[in-house]
């Protein structure tokens, strides 16, 4: 086999190849009619100015974050740790923030281009829409393996032992997830911010549709489903698959007396491969004009697993020798696929939870509240026993490979397991706001017939996809959690965590509050950046009577510039507090009551993620099943039960949950980099 390091590059440079033959075959598409490049246009806009002022943001918190990095190993006595756990950390933040710069860009060109392939068939408006999510997909993905093998040989040419480098390159995964928290919580409180003010002025106020181009803060809207949909989702898989590598590798360089170099390298190696399993899966996701969306994506899915799966099987053969390690990634694939139909079974419309809600929306608002977040607790049930099956099954075949240490390092393969199609999934999800945009264009262009009807069905089914994610997100991160828990109690030196001790059961208390206080701040940061794009929608419908008459055009700009202010404003506290907390906590209460935020602020911050992805994703679609037609359609009692529960239940699944999954993953990466200091 060649050597790992080689494939770990050259598979990502392939993806990378197909990514840029992507994005060529994209841009020669029709953009449709002059309209439809107008709306289009104003969307990149919009996009373009957020992303350029929340990144300018980012980057002065992230220098603040790597001086302080490089100072506290510094003072420590430590200061060639700085200097490394810097430039990792440094590294790690760039590439984040680069990939899902990339992805978002082409993602809101992609938009007008399956509107208008939508004129000529359905299957090419999804494979518009698919290929243009997945060119972020193969991108993030990409950039994070290079990144981390990239660093792994530079560390080697320093003269490093391959069993120590690891530990020098988790700066990596922190600055990766200090940009994913913050690019998720600004794209997150900018995206809900704009929809609740669409929703509640343009629909319950005025009474107009969902994309009616009388609607100031409709372009605020479809500009919030790429920022949060697209750059945030990108922000945070590239921020998992940097992590959950790094800790693999970690756990494999406290076994090289038995795999040597190859157990390190070996998460490395099945990335690349998922890679090329991934680009197999979105040539195979094709679909005729009468078929169902999901069949095409979902069969799209299933090719990339299954060559993911005989990846597996000669990787382990190959590098590990020891097969029992080839089921604990079968269980790691399996437990992916079983995260998609729960979230379809909590989430699609044709299922008791979401029909559940819609009927309780006859009897009104309250009810629907009621019903839907007895829906988000519910969810956490089964949730966890596919998490804690996974967990324990693929511990328990770890053990029987006979090494040492072999059940935890099982729970990493898992892991990797779980991971190895993220290109493909992060596709998926890229494909939702493209369609989601791509039907509002063509309802603010007066695009009717064919057009619509065919956007209209793929953006049901983008709908769906973007549940999936979250709910393979949430999944991914509970693996993940231990994965990075189990190393840093290797990097601290600590078997047991003994929460009888008074220090350690208050760090588990924090490491608990924090999420709930995190989640507060995430969820009102909504309400207060809505405030302003409500009070700004108000002003111009008043102040502008012709708006409503079609005579006059709606300050769009001003909307999309009210909205980027607040939201970048909003997402100050809680990402400064998600990083404040464990250090204060590790410094002054040390490593083992760490260990009990890190143990406790996982469990509590997957149960939470859980409940607000499922229960903010049912409210949602109760909504659209009564929009369908049921119930008494759009404009009954009913529905307007259900808009208000489809608001209540927006900050919950784009601002708060998919922040969750971020912060469970900074816990661990944060206290990794600065494990040596907390000892």
């Amino acid at each position: 086999m060649p050597n790992p390091i080689f494939i770990a590059l050259f598979f990502p440079l392939i993806a990378l190849g197909v990514a840029v033959y992507f994005i060529f075959w994209l841009v020669k598409k029709d953009q449709g009619t002059e309209e439809m490049k107008r709306v289009s246009g104003a969307i990149r806009e919009g996009a373009s100015a957020f992303i350029g002022r929340q990144y300018k943001t980012i980057a002065f918190i992230g220098a603040i974050a790597a001086a302080g990095l490089w100072a506290a190993y510094y003072f420590s006595g430590k200061p060639v740790l700085g200097w490394q756990m810097a430039l990792a950390f440094v590294f790690g933040a760039a590439s984040s923030a680069v990939s899902g710069i990339i992805g978002m860009s082409v993602a809101v060109r992609s938009n007008s281009r399956s509107a208008a392939a939508a004129k000529n068939s359905f299957g090419e408006a999804l494979s518009v829409a698919l290929r243009g999510g997945a060119v972020s997909g193969l991108i993030i993905v990409s950039l994070s393996l290079m990144g981390i093998a990239g660093l792994f040989e530079i560390y080697r040419l320093f003269g490093y032992e391959a069993a120590k480098i690891p530990s020098l390159i988790v700066g990596y995964g922190f600055g990766a997830s200090l940009v994913a928290l913050f690019s998720q919580l600004g794209g997150g409180i900018y995206t809900k911010a704009a929809d609740v003010g669409a929703d509640l002025v343009g629909k319950i106020e005025a009474g107009i549709p969902e994309d009616d181009p009388r609607n100031p803060a409709v372009v605020a809207d479809l500009v919030g489903d790429n920022v949060g949909d697209c750059a945030g989702r990108g922000a945070d898989i590239f921020e998992s698959t940097a992590a959950e590598n790094i800790g693999a590798m970690i756990l494999g360089a406290s076994l090289y007396p038995y795999f040597g170099i190859s157990g390190i390298l070996f998460p490395l190696v099945l990335g690349a491969c998922g890679l090329l399993a991934s680009i197999i899966g979105v040539f195979s996701a094709r679909a005729k004009n009468d078929a169902d969306p999901m069949t095409a994506l979902n069969r799209g899915y299933f090719v990339a697993a299954g060559i993911a799966a005989i990846a597996f099987y000669f990787a382990v053969k190959i590098l590990l020798g020891n097969m029992w390690f080839f089921w604990d990634g079968i269980i790691g694939i399996l437990t992916s696929i079983v995260f998609v139909y729960l979230t379809q079974y909590y989430t699609e419309a044709k299922f008791r939870p979401v029909r559940e809600i819609a009927e309780a929306s006859q009897t009104g608002h309250a009810t629907n509240i009621i019903t839907g977040y007895s829906v988000g607790l519910e969810s956490t049930g089964l949730t966890v026993i596919a998490i804690s099956a996974a967990l324990l099954g693929s511990y328990k075949i770890g053990l029987l490979s006979g090494i040492p240490g072999g059940g935890i390092y099982g729970t990493a393969v898992a892991t990797i397991g779980m991971l190895v199609t993220a290109a493909y999934i992060l596709a998926m999800d890229t494909f939702g706001p493209i369609v989601d945009n791509g039907a509002g264009i063509a309802e603010m262009a007066g695009e009717t017939g064919k057009m619509r009807e065919t956007m209209d069905k793929l953006d049901s089914a983008g709908n769906t996809t973007k549940a999936l994610t979250k709910g393979y997100a949430i999944g991914s991160a509970s693996l993940a959690a231990f994965l990075l828990f189990s190393a840093y109690l290797t990097e601290v030196h600590i078997q047991i965590v003994d929460l009888a001790k008074i220090k350690v059961f208050v760090g588990a208390l924090i490491g608990a509050a924090l999420v709930f206080v995190f989640s507060s701040l995430a969820i009102r940061a909504v309400g207060k950046a809505a405030f302003s794009i409500i009070n700004e929608v108000r002003r111009q419908f008043k102040e502008h009577p012709g708006i409503m008459e079609g005579t006059e055009k709606p300050d769009y700009s001003r909307a999309v510039d009210i909205t980027t202010r607040g939201a970048l404003k909003q997402m100050i506290l809680p990402g400064v507090l998600a990083v404040a907390v464990p250090v204060a906590v590790g410094i002054l209460l040390r490593a083992e009551a760490e260990a009990g935020l890190i143990m406790i602020g996982t469990i509590a911050g997957i149960l939470m993620a859980t409940l607000m992805n499922n229960a903010g994703g049912a409210w949602d679609n109760a909504k659209k099943w009564i929009e369908a037609g049921h119930l008494g359609g759009k404009k009954s009692p009913a529905h307007q039960a259900a808009v208000t529960g489809d608001t209540v239940g927006d900050p919950f699944k784009d601002t708060a949950g998919p922040s969750l999954h971020v912060l469970i993953k900074l816990l661990s990466t944060l206290t990794l980099a600065l494990a040596s200091l907390f000892i």
